[in-house]
C-alpha cells in the first residue's frame, strides 16, 4: 500500500523503537498547543534551532501529534555507511549547502508538501548564534517555499535540548536529567504576501514573520522577553 506522507512500515518501525525510548530516557517533557498541529494535508513547521539533538526531540513530539516528520538534513549524512540508507527511508531531504544544487531540496520538498507531507524546516539554516539562544534572523527557504506552495506555517519553539548537548559539542550532559519544552503556536498568517512577485525584500518580511512567530513561543517557554531586534549573523 503507498504511503505517501510516511516511510514503509519496517522503516517507521524501526526509528520509532528506537527513537521514542531514547527520547524518554534522556529528556522529561513539557509539551504544550500540539493540537495546534494540523493532523492531515501538507504543512510546514517552522522551529527553532539549538542543539544537534533537537531534530530527534522534535519528531517525537510531532509523532506523538500525529505527523511523520519529513526533515531537512545535510547532504553528508545521505553518504554515510547505513545511516545514509536509514535517512533516505525515512523520507528526509538532502540538503547541499552552497551549490547550485541547494533549490533542489525546495523542489523536493514543494513535492512533499504536495502529496500531504509534514516538512520541519529550520529557517535559521543551523543553531542559532544568537549569545543568549534567541532565534536569529532566518534565511527565506521556509518563506518561498509556503508562498509558493500555499502550504500552511506552523511554528514550534523548543527548550531545552541545548543542555542536553550544547552545540558545538560531542558529548551529551545527561545528568540531571534535562527537560525538553516545545510550544507550537497559531499558524503564521502569510495573507498579506499572497500574490506578491518572489522579490528578495518580500521573502525577508516573510521570513521576518515566521520567525517572530517563532519567538512568541519560545518567549513563552522561558518566561523572559525576548529581544526587539533578532541576532544577524551576517551583521546587518
Amino acid at each position: 500500500m503507498s504511503r505517501p506522507t510516511r516511510p514503509s512500515r519496517f522503516w517507521e518501525t524501526f526509528a520509532v523503537v528506537v527513537v521514542k525510548p531514547l527520547s524518554r530516557l534522556l529528556v522529561k517533557r513539557d509539551w504544550r498547543h500540539g493540537e495546534r498541529i494540523p493532523r492531515t494535508g501538507g504543512v510546514i513547521i517552522a522551529a527553532n534551532h539549538l542543539s544537534w539533538t533537537d531534530p530527534v526531540l522534535l519528531s517525537h513530539f510531532l509523532y506523538n501529534n500525529g505527523r511523520w516528520p519529513v526533515i531537512l538534513a545535510k547532504s553528508g549524512l545521505f553518504r554515510v555507511p547505513f545511516l545514509g540508507r536509514a535517512v533516505t527511508a525515512l523520507l528526509a531531504i538532502p540538503v547541499e549547502r552552497g551549490s547550485s544544487e541547494a533549490a533542489k531540496s525546495l523542489r523536493i520538498s514543494s513535492q512533499r508538501l504536495h502529496d500531504g507531507c509534514a516538512i520541519l524546516f529550520y529557517p535559521e539554516g543551523t543553531c542559532t548564534r544568537d549569545p543568549d539562544l534567541w532565534p536569529m534572523v532566518g534565511k527565506t527557504g521556509a518563506a518561498r517555499l509556503a508562498l509558493e506552495s500555499g502550504a500552511t506555517v506552523i511554528p514550534v519553539a523548543h527548550w531545552g535540548a541545548q543542555e542536553l548537548l550544547p552545540y558545538g559539542e560531542k558529548k551529551p550532559r545527561l545528568l540531571p536529567r534535562k527537560t525538553f519544552r516545545v510550544s507550537v503556536g497559531p499558524p503564521v498568517d502569510l495573507s498579506k504576501y499572497a500574490g506578491k512577485p518572489m522579490r528578495a525584500d518580500v521573502l525577508r518580511e516573510a521570513t521576518a514573520d515566521i520567525m517572530a512567530a517563532i519567538t512568541v513561543q519560545l518567549a513563552e517557554l522561558r518566561g523572559e522577553k525576548a529581544p526587539a531586534t533578532p541576532y544577524d549573523p551576517a551583521g546587518r
